[in-house]
């Protein structure tokens, strides 16, 4: 049986769960969405960044979109190890471990003195950082009710609009306004919350040993292969990276866009984050409660199609008014954020208890190594003009809508169960 700390007797969505019982389960998703916020926010910090790392360190379009892959691609190797011995742990010691390790890495990154350091460095945070995302959705798994999963998933995920909110503009704002750190101070910052949270997370997060209540038979090995192989887990792959593939082959270039191309002003770019961040903030719980009530197959499909409207516009978008710029981008971050609460709440029914946190970290593998992909691809694609705009921008966007297309038809193979 399934382990679930807050779990009800009635299988009706609409009970209510005890007021003691809520409030441990507020603080409990809030200390989850807070280690979620950090490492989400210190892999999104180096978009917006983007013209500020090409300027001061002297790289140019392809060398930042490694640099932005060197996170990814650890964080995908990372996710595959993880897998040998992510359900042999007790949950909380694993993830609060691993988040220490993430902020020693952060650290390190605002301390790196060249870009090849920040490189390595980045690559560590990535390792860490890349586990702690599937860990983070595991435990959402193993301890809310397949009923409230995808609300208690939106509240997890709302991290990725706070980080945009608060945390994104923040640390824009210190990278402008801290001249004697510039681009280091954004991750000063991060290491310094994270050890905040870390401490919350120490306090918030009970121990979770279902899992441990499985006996796992026969070769690690063998059983790793067994639920990557799958044919059911393969598409489930295959979906996962494809979202990942539509977003994040066009966000790391966007502020660089904006103010090469559609004349936007460097000071404006944390306005935009700053918008999109709050409608997301807003819409997220929203997306999650239609996911819980009409089914997560058909508000995935609504939002995969609605989301290819901003994303064509944004990788084709002129040299318009400031509002404009706003009104799509905001839209663009909802639409492709909400993607993924929806599509996280299937993938996390898919399996097993005994064998979520290895399908989990494979999942969250699969996802970095699909952004690492997309990002080094778009870098390739995209290139400065002599007249300092960037070119080719509208291939990438119609290469994202063709994927965005796929995921629209594959996600009716992820997962055939009524419940969903």
């Amino acid at each position: 049986m399934r382990c679930s700390l807050f779990s009800v007797k009635h299988p009706l969505i609409n009970i209510q769960l005890p007021r003691e019982a809520k409030k441990q389960e507020r603080f409990f998703l809030l200390a989850l969405a807070g280690i979620q916020f950090t490492h989400i926010l210190d892999f999104m910090i180096m978009m917006p960044l983007g013209p500020e790392f090409i300027r001061a360190l002297d790289i140019n379009t392809h060398q930042f979109g490694l640099l932005l892959s060197s996170y990814t691609f650890a964080a995908a190797i990372s996710g595959v190890c993880a897998t040998y011995y992510i359900d042999r742990f007790e949950r909380r010691q694993l993830l609060l471990s691993l988040y220490a390790c993430f902020i020693i890495a952060t650290l390190a990154c605002g301390l790196a003195p060249n870009y090849h350091t920040l490189f390595i460095a980045r690559a560590f945070a990535g390792a860490f950082g890349g586990i702690l995302g599937s860990l983070v959705q595991t435990i959402v798994a193993d301890s809310i009710p397949f009923e409230r999963r995808g609300k208690a998933l939106g509240t997890v995920m709302a991290a990725f609009s706070v980080s945009t909110v608060a945390g994104v503009p923040l640390s824009l704002f210190l990278s402008n306004n801290i001249p004697a750190l510039g681009w280091r101070a954004p991750f000063i910052f991060i290491a310094l919350i994270s050890s905040l949270i870390l401490y919350l997370g120490y306090r918030n997060i009970p121990k979770i040993v279902g899992h441990f209540g499985h006996i796992h038979e026969g070769s690690r090995f063998r059983q790793i292969w067994n639920v990557f192989s799958a044919h059911q887990h393969l598409r489930a792959f295959l979906f996962i990276g494809l979202i990942m593939l539509t977003g994040f082959s066009v966000i790391p270039y966007i502020a660089l866009y904006l103010t090469a191309n559609v004349g936007v002003n460097v000071s404006y770019i944390s306005l935009i984050y700053l918008c999109g961040g709050v409608a997301t903030l807003v819409s997220s719980r929203l997306i999650g409660h239609l996911a819980d009530r009409f089914g997560k197959v058909k508000v995935f499909r609504a939002l995969a199609i609605l989301s290819l409207i901003p994303l064509l516009l944004t990788t084709n978008l002129p040299q318009v008014p400031l509002w404009v710029v706003l009104l799509n981008s905001t839209s663009f971050f909802v639409l492709i954020s909400g993607r993924m609460i929806p599509a996280m709440a299937m993938m996390s029914q898919i399996v097993e208890a005994r064998i979520r946190g290895t399908f989990m970290s494979l999942v969250g593998s699969v996802q970095m190594l699909a952004s690492g992909i997309a990002s080094v691809v778009a870098g390739m694609v995209v290139t400065i003009g002599v007249d300092g705009r960037m070119q080719h921008y509208n291939l990438v966007g119609y290469g994202a809508a063709l994927c965005g297309l796929l995921t629209f038809f594959l996600v009716g193979y992820i997962h055939k169960d009524k419940a969903v």
